[in-house]
């Protein structure tokens, strides 16, 4: 009988999402819910490994693969892969996934909450009622700007940036104007997106939504430059990657208005936010949940598994490998 392979898991998942993972491999699991392991637990666990089951705080960089060298796959639990050295991976030959999945709904569906509370101001409002402050219907209390007809800007028109531009054409009759090396014709028939510059882009939008990956040439895509040209009535939305907005830079442009406001899931030096950035009235901020929905985690769990399988029991590249 062939040896089994064995398999670290670096979060708490459940038993049911990695129930296949189970049946072929030994698992060295993360036992406590809700933490991440140290990175001396990280490295120490990895190395008695054949796949990593990891999570994007995990910093896989030479240093893990050079200590690692019975190391097959790195599955990274995520769509991103920023925490993963790719070129340390190539050159120990271990094999590197990701986790596109279904997630872009879920996601698209976030980024589409912030354009609405971010307009309707629904955060502020809410806090105004819990601080027991409503005292008369004011006509003008908390007046915020309408979304239906408006031009959103799509940066980045992937999986995820094409369903939110079928969202807001097809759900709140918004124009869409993206930005995107690549043509994306898909959208342009179906919902009358219009390709334009980022420079144009951000000067016609009163909704901005990055959705791009986290590269040398998309950090700091969105800095003080780039936030002078948006509209004073205008909103950016970010469910990408934290890095690609100078956050600082936006900080400086919420506090002196130059933007209405912002809806944030990431953040740049995650888990961490610039100064300031927390007491601002006028951003929403969320914990990195665009992606969490029940479907969408058990499914990024099993395109995980099924990966690792690919590699260690298939004998074949993963299925998603990102290179």
């Amino acid at each position: 009988m062939q040896k089994k392979s064995t398999v670290y898991v670096s979060y708490r998942l459940p038993d049911e999402w990695i129930s296949d993972l189970k049946k072929h491999c030994n698992l060295i699991l993360h036992k406590k819910e809700g933490t991440i392991p140290s990175r001396r637990k990280f490295l120490a666990n990895s190395k008695k490994a054949d796949g990593v089951l990891a999570i994007l705080n995990e910093k896989i960089d030479e240093d893990f693969f050079r200590t690692n060298p019975n190391l097959k796959i790195v599955a990274n639990y995520a769509v991103g892969y920023d925490n993963i050295d790719l070129k340390a991976a190539k050159k120990y030959n271990v094999a590197v996934s990701n986790t596109p999945g279904n997630l872009a709904g879920a996601v698209a569906e976030q980024a589409m909450l912030f354009i609405l509370a971010c307009s309707k101001r629904l955060v502020a409002g809410d806090k105004f009622m819990r601080a027991k402050k409503y005292k008369f219907w004011d006509p003008l209390l908390l007046l915020g700007h309408d979304v239906r007809g408006k031009t959103l800007g799509i940066v980045g028109t992937g999986r995820i940036g094409s369903q939110l531009a079928q969202m807001a054409v097809a759900g709140l009759g918004m124009k869409v104007l993206y930005f995107d090396p690549y043509p994306n014709k898909e959208i342009e028939n179906k919902w009358g997106a219009r390709k334009a510059d980022l420079k144009r882009l951000l000067k016609e939008s009163d909704f901005v939504s990055l959705h791009v990956p986290l590269l040398p040439s998309t950090r700091h895509l969105i800095g003080k430059k780039e936030l002078g040209l948006m509209k004073k009535t205008a909103y950016i939305v970010n469910t990408a990657r934290g890095p690609v907005i100078d956050e600082k830079a936006l900080v400086q442009a919420l506090k002196s208005k130059k933007i209405a406001g912002a809806g944030l899931d990431v953040y740049e030096f995650e888990p961490k936010m610039a100064p300031g950035l927390r007491k601002l009235n006028n951003v929403i901020l969320t914990p990195h949940i665009a992606s969490a929905t029940y479907a969408a985690r058990e499914e990024m769990a099993q395109i995980a598994v099924q990966n690792i399988l690919d590699v260690l029991v298939r004998g074949k590249k993963p299925r998603n490998e990102v290179m």
